[in-house]
């Protein structure tokens, strides 16, 4: 079944982000494209859910199967296309919206066009809610629209690693692996050499791969989990003193808690809890 949902672009809006176009198609044997350069002014990310097909770079064939996607800046030459002995079934979306250019290459997305989805559950369930605002909404819902086109952008930066080197993909999926593990011990004295030895490089090492693959420093990451989850405490242990939250969000000093907390927050702790209750 082929599902595909055309939309108007609008020029002038207030939006980050909006979709030209999103649709999927199952086992398409006869989808074969080819776009010269200039002729396309947006971008576009297909995923492959099943079945195989191709993609050409500089006249060289790149074969894509489950999990492989493809990303297109405006005006690229573009040649894709299905494997007629494997159909693949695809989703994807074109998309626009003026700062998207600066701040995808700023993030290191306008260096490939082919990308692995170590999580494809996660991007194919973002897609469909999306998929599904424009089939039944087409663009008289734009906020909602651009929300979801904006969750299915971010989600595809956050898991995506790039499909041409295979041992940085593999690092770089050791590491985001470890995020929910890191968040969840968060509290607890951070050990970076414990961390490095769960990814299995050095601690100079893990460092680089934790920056490349989250933005920030393993300290950084940490600090805010160390927040979110005493903001948690300050809303839902109303008992607790801030001195008692702080020791249990992994700050012994409650003076080194309040200065990061109003860092961070713009507000003390006694402050923040007193606007939220």
């Amino acid at each position: 079944m082929n599902r595909q949902v055309l939309l108007p672009i609008l020029k002038k809006h207030e939006y980050m982000i909006l979709p030209e176009s999103v649709g999927c198609y199952k086992l398409k044997a006869d989808h074969d494209v080819y776009r010269e350069a200039g002729s396309l002014d947006n971008f576009s990310i297909h995923f492959v859910v099943a079945g195989s097909g191709y993609v050409e770079i500089d006249r060289k064939q790149y074969m894509l199967k489950k999990g492989d996607a493809f990303l297109y800046f405006p005006e690229q030459e573009q040649r894709y296309y299905s494997s007629k002995e494997d159909p693949w079934s695809v989703r994807w979306v074109h998309f626009y919206g003026n700062p998207l250019h600066t701040f995808l290459s700023e993030i290191g997305f306008g260096r490939f066009i082919l990308w692995r989805l170590p999580n494809l559950d996660k991007l194919e369930q973002t897609h469909e809610h999306l998929l599904q605002e424009a089939e039944e909404n087409s663009f008289l819902q734009l906020s909602t629209l651009s929300t979801l086109t904006y969750a299915f952008l971010s989600t595809f930066t956050n898991i995506a690693v790039p499909s041409e080197s295979n041992s940085r993909q593999e690092l770089d999926v050791r590491i985001q692996s470890l995020l929910p593990k890191m968040q969840e011990k968060a509290p607890e004295p951070f050990d970076l050499v414990y961390w490095a030895k769960q990814t299995g490089v050095s601690t100079y090492y893990f460092c680089r791969l934790f920056k490349r693959v989250t933005q920030m420093t393993p300290m950084a990451f940490i600090t805010l989990c160390r927040l979110q989850w005493s903001k948690q405490l300050l809303l839902e242990e109303k008992e607790l003193t801030v001195k008692e939250i702080a020791e249990r969000s992994g700050y012994p000093n409650p003076s080194y808690f309040n200065k990061l907390f109003l860092e961070n927050e713009g507000m003390t702790p006694t402050k923040y809890r007193q606007m939220y209750i």
